[in-house]
C-alpha cells in the first residue's frame, strides 16, 4: 500500500526548506512594526511624544540595531562556527545582554553626560531615549537573531 499522504503540519513545516536570511527584509520589518506599533499606540491613548517617538527613536534604533546584528551574525555570509553551534537561547541572550547594554549606555550618554557638557537644554524627548533605545535593541536583536538561525543548520561537529 502506498504510503498515505496525511501529514501533520508540523511534518509539511519541518520538510519545508525555510526562507533565505534577507537583511533588507529584516531591517524594514525592524523599523516598520514597532513604528506602526508604537505609533498606533501613541495616536490612540493622546500621547504626542510616543507618536513621534514610534517613528524616530523606537523604529529608528530597531532599524540600525537589525541592520548591525544582521550584518555582523552574517560575517559576509559565513556565519561563525560558535554561533551556529551556540544553543539559540543562549546565543539570543548573549547578543541581546551585548545590544541591550550598549544601547542602554548610548541612551544615558545622550539623556545625561550630552547636556551636561554641551548646550544642549535637557528635555523630554532626550529622558525617553533612556528607555527607547535598551527596549528597542532588544527586541531586534531577539528578532533578528531568532529569524537568522531559523534559516542557518548547524554544522556538525
Amino acid at each position: 500500500m502506498p504510503a498515505t499522504r496525511d501529514r501533520t503540519s508540523r511534518d509539511r513545516a519541518a520538510s519545508r526548506p525555510s526562507r533565505p536570511f534577507t537583511l533588507w527584509r529584516e531591517v524594514l520589518t525592524a523599523y516598520a512594526a514597532p513604528a506602526l506599533m508604537a505609533g498606533t499606540s501613541g495616536i490612540v491613548t493622546g500621547q504626542q511624544d510616543l507618536a513621534v517617538a514610534a517613528c524616530t527613536s523606537i523604529a529608528g534604533t530597531s532599524a540600525v540595531v537589525a541592520f548591525l546584528v544582521g550584518t555582523w551574525l552574517r560575517n559576509g555570509g559565513q556565519p561563525r562556527r560558535w554561533t551556529t553551534t551556540t544553543p539559540r537561547v543562549a546565543l539570543t541572550a548573549a547578543l541581546v545582554i551585548t545590544a541591550a547594554g550598549a544601547a542602554a549606555l548610548l541612551g544615558w550618554f545622550t539623556a545625561q553626560w550630552l547636556p551636561a557638557h554641551v548646550p544642549i537644554p535637557p528635555t523630554p524627548w532626550l529622558e525617553r531615549l533612556r528607555g527607547d533605545l535598551p527596549v528597542s535593541a532588544a527586541l531586534a536583536t531577539t528578532i533578528v537573531t531568532l529569524r537568522w538561525r531559523n534559516t542557518i543548520t548547524a554544522s556538525p561537529t
